[in-house]
């Protein structure tokens, strides 16, 4: 391996590169085994022991790294030691400490200064020389906000020949926070300007990652939380001043509008918080009331009765100061604000040829797939393709939060089942940003499809003796539309099952949709994340007692399911004994069914009967299967029974905390997939990008 690592310089402040910094990071842990992150010197911050920043890569991507282990010095720390002669101290300990993360890591991403508070020169200074002396690449970021595409160039290429004179590779520019018109321009000139091999790209400014949340803006303006305490991290979007008549202010709000008004205006204050909860007016972020007046007591009563989300702040200043103040805050990116994380990642992945950039930094092949690259590909893997999946429990808080998260990672088009009314309350009970228009909500029995699925149902499954009304009734419940949407082709996968058994979610599968040909029976895997790698577990969810024949069934399933989602099958065929070491009926029936996948597919490298130990650990496969292809290093593990599969899989979780994807269904003609009632709003949003991906197949 050449390169171990890559260096983000930037040569002024606000360029925003933090936003690259979790860009990167997301598309580094896509390609490497295990990432680490390094921040050499951090920003003071009296208020914490930690840099912010560092918090929000190390808790947002879950790195193995303690806070303290991340950064060497604090900013006043540097200059100190700079003023007293110290510098090369400082860049000793800087590369001994890289160094100690290099012995751990595949690849480091090693994060420069920010410019907060000025000293431009120095800092520039110091990282030319940590990325010079830990003798890896460099990409600087630059700011183009509020400048013209000269002032951008000429920025950038101050900071580029400043790192080439000191001969340190330069792999990257990137212009960020760009104005939208200059965008392609600007590319351009770069590209001009570099040589023919550098990587230009120009980034958008990013109205909701530049905007503070209403947790800044309380810090900046030290302002007083009146209500809404709990959602201090709204995302604020336009902001506006309520000075005019009601009915005149509410046509110029957007979404997140930010209220500005005096305290005394308690029709703006009213109508603000009712205009959050109309369907027909955007989402409100929040409401500041200014020129230190508070709403009268009754006013205040009744807002404390509403309830409201929504947070209300007051504060002292007057209300074009108060605007002044707001328009300066810099907003910063925190380990809370997973949305601004999310869309900060996802703007990067839309400018940036990740692709070329990768192949560019990392120079090796990583072995094996680690759960954080498994997780990256399915997102990846799911937007490739767009597909529409049907959720049938509307009315169900975790398919609501679900629901929102997804659709900002932009990765499905989700339709709800569910009385719009009860859901929109729901929506408002909780208190979270749900976007109607990229969200389809349908009442089944309002639905213009109804009479039609009726009708299809009623002709599928008259040889059972059944009723036109019979059928009316059935279409009703929601699994049994969801899963017709399915099959008329209206949505291509569905997932159920939150609030609803799992024969309630399948039967109406298997009743219309059906197995794939040549497939006789439904099955199902966990895709279980552990901390090096990612295994599938089948069958933990369908199949109480297989017959040897259906065991077969349910292992070349589940391989090539395997092969579907990137994981090179190596199957094992678990039981309580390895080879011919042991007897009995149960060993014997996974020794038959393991014969029966070689006949059938003897393509694929199988073990079996092998027991848990000898399939996972290499040491144990050796001693007790030294010629196996499998033992010791298996992917996919079937269990002989739904009774040692689901207590394995749950067993395993809890112990080592792994993340179990699952189950995805197997066999089925089309995707549905089954959710536990004790789901977590996780299984939800994973379940619904492994049905998507699923319904990609031909």
């Amino acid at each position: 391996m050449s390169n171990k690592g890559i260096y983000i310089a930037t040569g002024e402040r606000d360029s925003g590169k933090s936003m690259i910094t979790l860009g990167l990071m997301s598309m580094l842990l896509s390609k490497a085994a295990r990432v680490g992150y390094f921040r050499p010197i951090v920003e003071d911050n009296p208020n914490q022991t930690y840099d912010n920043h560092v918090d929000a890569v190390i808790t947002h991507f879950g790195l193995d790294i303690p806070l303290e282990k991340a950064f060497v010095y604090t900013k006043s720390q540097f200059i100190k030691k700079k003023s007293q002669g110290q510098l090369e101290e400082v860049i000793d300990t800087i590369i001994g400490r890289y160094k100690e993360m290099e012995e751990q890591y595949d690849f480091i991403l090693v994060d420069g200064t920010s410019f907060v508070g000025g000293g431009e020169v120095v800092e520039l200074e110091i990282n030319v020389l940590v990325a010079k002396n830990l003798k890896i690449p460099t990409l600087i970021v630059g700011s183009g906000l509020d400048r013209s595409v000269e002032e951008v160039i000429d920025s950038m290429t101050i900071a580029y020949n400043l790192f080439k004179a000191k001969d340190v590779e330069v792999v990257s520019l990137i212009a960020n926070k760009v104005n939208p018109e200059y965008v392609y321009q600007l590319k351009d000139k770069l590209r001009e300007i570099t040589p023919i091999n550098m990587l230009c790209y120009a980034i958008p400014s990013i109205e909701t990652i530049a905007n503070p949340t209403m947790h800044e803006i309380v810090n900046a303006l030290k302002a007083k939380v009146l209500f809404g305490a709990d959602n201090l991290d709204n995302q604020t979007g336009s902001y506006s001043v309520g000075a005019m008549q009601l009915r005149n202010y509410l046509l110029h709000l957007k979404d997140n509008a930010l209220v500005i008004t005096p305290g005394d205006r308690a029709d703006i204050l009213l109508g603000a918080l009712q205009a959050d909860q109309s369907t027909n007016y955007p989402k409100i972020s929040g409401i500041v009331l200014t020129g230190n007046i508070l709403p009268e007591d009754s006013i205040l009563k009744l807002v404390e009765g509403l309830n409201p989300k929504v947070p209300v702040i007051a504060v002292s200043s007057g209300t074009y100061q108060t605007t002044n103040k707001i328009g300066r805050i810099k907003s910063r990116i925190y380990a809370t604000n997973s949305s601004k994380i999310q869309k900060s990642i996802e703007t990067f992945n839309k400018f940036i040829n990740i692709e070329k950039l990768s192949q560019r930094l990392i120079t090796f092949e990583a072995d094996g797939i680690t759960p954080k690259m498994f997780q990256y590909n399915l997102i990846k893997r799911a937007k490739s393709q767009r597909k529409r999946i049907v959720l049938p429990e509307g009315t169900d808080d975790r398919i609501i939060i679900a629901a929102s998260r997804l659709v900002v990672l932009d990765v499905v088009d989700l339709t709800i089942l569910g009385e719009k009314r009860a859901i929109e309350e729901k929506i408002n009970t909780l208190g979270i940003f749900f976007d109607y228009s990229k969200i389809k909500i349908i009442n089944p029995i309002e639905s213009v499809w109804f009479e039609d699925y009726v009708e299809t149902y009623y002709k599928l499954r008259k040889h059972k003796k059944i009723t036109k009304e019979f059928a009316h009734d059935v279409m009703q419940d929601v699994a049994y539309f969801g899963t017709m949407m399915v099959y008329k082709g209206h949505a291509d996968g569905m997932v159920s099952g939150a609030a609803h058994t799992t024969q309630h979610t399948i039967r109406p599968a298997l009743q219309f949709i059906k197995t794939k040909p040549g497939m006789h029976l439904v099955s199902s895997v966990f895709f279980m994340c552990l901390e090096d790698r990612v295994s599938i577990f089948g069958d933990c969810a369908i199949n109480p007692s297989p017959s040897a024949e259906e065991l077969a069934e349910i292992a070349i399933a589940s391989a090539d399911s395997s092969v579907a989602f990137g994981i090179e099958p190596k199957v094992a065929m678990l039981s309580y004994s390895s080879g011919n070491s042991g007897q009995g009926s149960e060993v014997e029936k996974v020794r038959e069914a393991t014969e029966i996948v070689k006949n059938k597919r003897p393509d694929l490298k199988i073990e079996g009967p092998i027991q848990y130990d000898a399939a996972v650990d290499r040491k144990v496969g050796l001693s007790k299967m030294p010629e196996s292809e499998v033992a010791g290093q298996a992917s996919v593990l079937i269990f002989p029974d739904l009774n040692t599969g689901n207590n394995t899989y749950k067993a395993v979780q809890r112990e080592t905390g792994a993340l179990a994807i699952g189950p995805m269904l197997q066999g089925l003609n089309k995707p549905v997939n089954d959710l536990s009632r004790g789901c977590t709003v996780d299984d939800i949003l994973n379940t619904v990008i492994i049905t998507a991906i699923q319904a990609q197949e031909k």
